[in-house]
């Protein structure tokens, strides 16, 4: 029996009772799925009228346009804000000066706690409910202050993540603080940092969703004017899932993609600067 670093393999009777439980899971959820299904159609939700809709070329076109862009357009502006929202207070955070980081904690833990729903009502009403444009830039506030609350957390978690002595040494060759922030702590840290970036991401598009509720565009708000139309609140569900899903899924590849780019370069990166072969221990 091997030995892992965590805890130690399984044996062949632990291995067998693995297998059964997987079997057991795998034969549960397929009669889970199959009850749905079953539900689903002696509901009449397989029906032709409740799906007709979605052939129908203005209705994709509203969708895909009026309902899917301008759920990207809201998370997109509210993701850019986010990541300079949160940066600006993740180093204000970190700062040495009491006058700038209790604010930047204030703030911080303030729009972490407010939920996102309650944080869109508000700023919807200060921006005034009947101005033009007011529920989306509602929501994209609201979700910059949010994800760039947690992202600041993110970006502190990711420079303490940094062994110490690389801030020592820098110090130890004369650079300023901005210097090893900059130079060598921020770029360490990116690669911790951005798993979790991108399931902020996620959130904040999953979040546009709540948009409806402060009478903003986008995917759900399209969605329900069609089901309202044409009483297929199911249908019209499963076609709204699975396009968050697929965008979703989308992310979590590009975030794959780029953080093993990234993890590439720089293994090239550290093996030129030790003269083009790469040393014991992964240098």
């Amino acid at each position: 029996m091997s030995t892992g670093i965590l805890f130690d393999a399984p044996g062949p009777l632990t291995a067998a009772r693995h297998r059964v439980y997987s079997v057991v899971t795998i034969v549960v959820l397929v009669a889970v799925a199959a009850l749905v299904v079953w539900r689903l159609q002696v509901n009449d939700q397989f029906t032709n009228k409740k799906w007709v809709v979605f052939s129908d070329a203005d209705f994709v076109r509203a969708i895909l346009v009026d309902g899917l862009v301008q759920t990207l357009k809201m998370a997109f502006t509210a993701v850019i804000g986010a990541v300079v929202f949160g940066f600006v207070l993740g180093v204000g955070k970190m700062s040495q000066h009491r006058w700038v980081r209790w604010p930047s904690w204030l703030v911080v833990e303030f729009f972490r706690a407010v939920p996102v729903l309650l944080l869109m009502v508000f700023v919807w009403y200060a921006l005034g409910i009947k101005n033009p444009g007011s529920s989306y830039w509602g929501v994209v506030i609201a979700l910059t202050l949010y994800n760039g609350s947690v992202l600041a957390e993110v970006l502190r978690a990711g420079v303490n993540a940094v062994p110490k002595g690389q801030a020592e040494a820098a110090y130890a060759i004369g650079m300023r603080k901005s210097q090893v922030m900059g130079i060598v702590m921020l770029p360490q840290a990116v690669k911790i940092m951005l798993p979790a970036i991108i399931s902020q991401c996620v959130v904040a598009l999953k979040d546009t969703a709540l948009g409806s509720y402060i009478l903003a565009p986008g995917l759900t708000a399209v969605s329900k004017e069609i089901y309202l139309e044409f009483n297929n609140r199911v249908p019209t569900m499963i076609v709204t899932a699975a396009l968050y899903i697929s965008i979703n899924l989308l992310l979590t590849w590009l975030a794959t993609w780029a953080q093993k780019r990234y993890v590439g370069e720089k293994k090239i990166l550290q093996v030129s600067m030790v003269g083009g072969t790469e040393q014991p221990g992964g240098v």
